[in-house]
């Protein structure tokens, strides 16, 4: 569970690595790209017969496609090669590859042929790398859909053809992959937006590059290991005050479920108290379902509190943006959901309020609540949704979390990270209320800010996988579902933690969740 940090890069850092790097690379970085990708293939398909049919393209990427065809004939493996353009518009690298191809017995077709009558038993895209920054048209388009349309597993080398490896947004036809395997470390553009949709299962392979030494990554993609350090378990000797007082302002007319969702979240994640303020003047003094929350009336919230989420249902009358006001001001970690950041996106005075703080705070916008922030609509924001959290990030000096798919914690000190666990079963009513209050319930009991949304996230995310292994979802899976299946993997990951935790006379005393 706990497995090595996964260092993530855009096009401009891989192309800084190999500038670095392919002078005196030994074996050259295209002979390791496609022996690695060859490996990869014969694991993907090592019990299906038939074929392999490899597209290779007019650049580096096709040059990668020869490598992995020679190395996978000289396996004994049946493969046929694609190639329509000429060899003396390769690059250099790509014209020996393409040379060592045919000394070693290899033949290449100008088009694609038909499928055998067994079928394939692997098409390969190597076709258009990280580099392409135009749309596909002509007859590689009709390539890609002839590619796409296969019954078989289909293999993209470094990124799926058409697919913008910085944003995940997709360019003319685009490449449909079963399985990607992506060379020197992971791209932006693999796991968010539409980049999940058309990359498959995405396999590392490194080519014998440790990539961080040659240029410190700003991006990394989101797993436990993050937070390892804090999942400790509690002493027995405790009480609920160790654990933090979080409430969740929220729940006008209407939308008081949001609040109670959000406040369920945090309480069910092991927060000492919860407490709940309603704008609905005709809300519930208490939650039957758990009556362990603290339902107040929205300007009756306790003074002292550890945390605070404001936002579930809050609203964008008058009566919320009074309450928001005090709220910003508040000296403790704040987190700002939902018509929270729909009024400060409109009122001026509310975003100055927000950028002057001093306590840590935490904005969790969809794509329309991250573009009413930045002026601009959610297409733009969609389009590079890195750059939208970078900018939210260093524009209201807070940590954000850009959400949907592939979402994108970002830090003001431009430091990011990509999630991605979690389903299209998650697009549902009151899912972010309930991250809201995961996120709540471990800012409430001492976490450092980063950490908790990072940890909130993934949970999140995790606790939604679990319900579909289980076969809850994903279709028809709902919010509140995931809460108790949150507090499910939280424990599985303190239990496991415990197991590998260092034991001994050096070994660190359990502090509590803190």
């Amino acid at each position: 569970m706990f497995s090595p940090l996964r260092p993530i890069y855009p096009v401009a850092g891989i192309r800084e690595i190999e500038d670095k790097l392919i002078p005196n690379a030994r074996p050259p970085l295209m002979e390791r790209a496609g022996r690695a990708a060859a490996q990869d293939a014969v694991r993907l398909i090592m019990d299906r017969p038939g074929p392999i049919l490899v597209a290779c393209g007019p650049g580096n990427n096709g040059g990668d496609g020869f490598v992995m065809a020679r190395q996978l004939a000289q396996a004994g493996r049946e493969v046929v090669v694609a190639f329509c353009s000429g060899p003396e518009r390769l690059p250099a690298e790509a014209a020996k590859a393409h040379a060592d191809y045919l000394a070693a017995g290899g033949s290449i077709v100008s088009d694609l042929p038909a499928a055998p009558a067994s079928g394939w038993a692997l098409v390969v895209d190597a076709l258009f790398g990280i580099g392409l920054g135009r749309s596909i048209e002509g007859h590689y388009a009709s390539w890609i859909q002839t590619l796409n349309a296969q019954p078989c597993p289909r293999m993209a080398l470094d990124v799926p053809s058409g697919l913008d490896a910085d944003t995940g947004e997709p360019h003319g036809a685009t490449f449909r992959a079963t399985h990607t395997t992506t060379f020197i470390a992971l791209k932006p553009g693999l796991l968010t937006h539409h980049g999940p949709d058309h990359c498959g299962e995405i396999s590392v392979q490194r080519i014998d590059i440790d990539a961080p030494a040659w240029l410190p990554a700003r991006g990394h993609a989101i797993a436990p290991s993050l937070f390892r350090h804090l999942l400790q378990p509690r002493p027995r000797n405790t009480h609920k005050g160790l654990y933090g007082d979080a409430a969740i302002l929220g729940g006008a007319a209407g939308m008081v479920g949001a609040a109670l969702l959000a406040g369920r979240a945090a309480l069910w994640l092991g927060t000492g108290r919860v407490f709940v303020g309603l704008l609905d003047p005709a809300g519930p003094a208490v939650d039957f379902a758990h009556p362990e929350l603290m339902l107040r009336r929205a300007d009756a919230l306790p003074a002292r509190l550890s945390a605070l989420a404001a936002g579930p249902g809050l609203g964008t009358g008058t009566a919320a943006a009074e309450l928001l006001a005090p709220a910003l001001a508040r000296e403790v970690p704040l987190l700002l959901d939902a018509d929270a950041l729909n009024l400060i996106a409109t009122d001026p005075a509310l975003a100055r309020a927000l950028v002057m703080r001093k306590a840590p705070t935490v904005l969790t916008p969809h794509p329309a609540e991250a573009a009413r922030l930045l002026g601009t609509g959610t297409a733009q924001v969609q389009a590079d949704r890195l750059r939208a959290a970078l900018e939210l990030a260093r524009r209201f000096r807070a940590l954000i979390v850009l959400k949907g798919c592939g979402s994108i914690v970002a830090t003001p000190d431009e430091r990011w990270f990509i999630n991605g666990s979690g389903h299209s079963g998650m697009a549902s009513a009151g899912m972010g209320d309930v991250l809201s209050g995961l996120v709540s319930g471990l800012l409430a009991q001492g976490w450092p800010a980063e950490s908790a949304l990072i940890a909130g996230v993934h949970l999140h995310g995790a606790a939604a996988d679990r319900l579909a292994r289980e076969g809850i979802g994903p279709v028809g899976l709902t919010a509140s579902e995931t809460v108790d299946a949150a507090r499910g993997v939280l424990n599985g990951w303190l239990v496991e933690a415990a197991r590998t935790a260092p034991s001994g006379p050096h070994a660190s005393r359990p502090q509590g969740i803190r």
